[in-house]
């Protein structure tokens, strides 16, 4: 198959073809993040980087594009268009008038100029109302499948395509504590991997704040003990303090915070096993990179499930 993948980050839709046994001839990603860009290359050394797609145009079996133009019949168009304007997780909810998530109308576009065999279409769970615009343009009903089936992270996300899928994943039963490489976890499940992630705060007390009161980020403990320590900790001196109300109260009353040492965010290893992606499929990068990258990726085992569907001859 040649296959077009437009909003490609780090080339999932690749690992999860393979994964699938699916053959690929050709496989052009469309991508402007350069840490992306530079971890898809390091695994794929035979994807051809197309560039913005803006402008990228499909014309009497050519493909037009930044960085080039190709000869080319494309088998499938797949992407995962952005979605902060989407996602309920944001303060504001723009839909496609964001000027984000209204790159979709360039997957439509391309589509079109394509019209491929097959199409996949990725983008968070939201409001029904936005979903109901992307229905009529995809003209179908997305599958609704959370990737906690396949992982040790929750992610609801809304897949359109016409790929028939008679079921879905099996439920592996993994939970977040079996990924971790050393520590302990009270949570069966990670939060949903996001972009912010690759934002940390660096302040134990502040860490487990977020954490703890806001159910952000995903924290991990140095054991059980060490949780309940610093649970019992938080709950007697700063529970329903805002951030700022426990900085003053530190301060002016001298508390030693120390029990918060040694919490720790996600290492760049279960974040790859979260998203289910091969060991060291982001060694390229660092932490906080990969942390944004993930934070952008699809799931890999979920989108194999859709792959492995596609209705090929040998």
């Amino acid at each position: 198959m040649n296959i077009l993948s437009l909003f490609d980050g780090i080339s999932c839709g690749r690992v999860a073809l393979e994964r699938a046994n699916i053959k690929v001839d050709k496989y052009f990603a469309s991508e402007i993040k350069e840490s992306a860009i530079r971890c898809s290359q390091d695994n794929w050394k035979d994807i051809i980087q197309i560039g913005d797609i803006t402008k990228v145009h499909y014309s009497n079996g050519e493909l037009q594009t930044e960085k080039g133009n190709y000869m080319v019949h494309i088998d499938m168009v797949i992407g995962g268009s952005p979605c902060q304007d989407f996602s309920q997780a944001n303060i504001k909810v723009n839909g496609l008038y964001g000027s984000k998530s209204k790159l979709f109308y360039h997957y439509y576009r391309i589509l079109h100029e394509v019209k491929p065999n097959f199409y996949f279409l990725e983008n968070v769970k939201m409001k029904p109302e936005h979903e109901a615009v992307l229905n009529s343009f995809m003209q179908r009903k997305p599958l609704k499948i959370d990737s906690q089936l396949v992982c040790g992270a929750r992610r609801k996300r809304l897949y359109w395509t016409n790929i028939l899928i008679p079921e879905l994943p099996i439920n592996k039963r993994i939970l977040l504590q079996d990924v971790l490489t050393d520590g302990y976890t009270p949570k069966e499940k990670a939060f949903c991997l996001l972009v912010s992630d690759s934002r940390p705060l660096v302040i134990p007390i502040k860490m487990f704040h977020r954490w703890y009161a806001k159910s952000f980020n995903n924290l991990v403990f140095k054991s059980k003990e060490h949780y309940e320590a610093c649970k019992n900790h938080y709950d007697r001196f700063f529970k329903g303090l805002s951030a700022k109300e426990i900085d003053n109260k530190v301060k002016n009353e001298n508390i030693d915070i120390s029990i918060y040492d040694g919490v720790r965010y996600l290492n760049k290893k279960e974040r790859e096993a979260l998203q289910t992606l091969p060991t060291n499929y982001c060694k390229i990068l660092n932490n906080n990179s990969t942390a944004d990258v993930c934070g952008d990726s699809w799931t890999v085992d979920v989108i194999a499930h859709f792959f492995k569907f596609l209705p090929l001859e040998d």
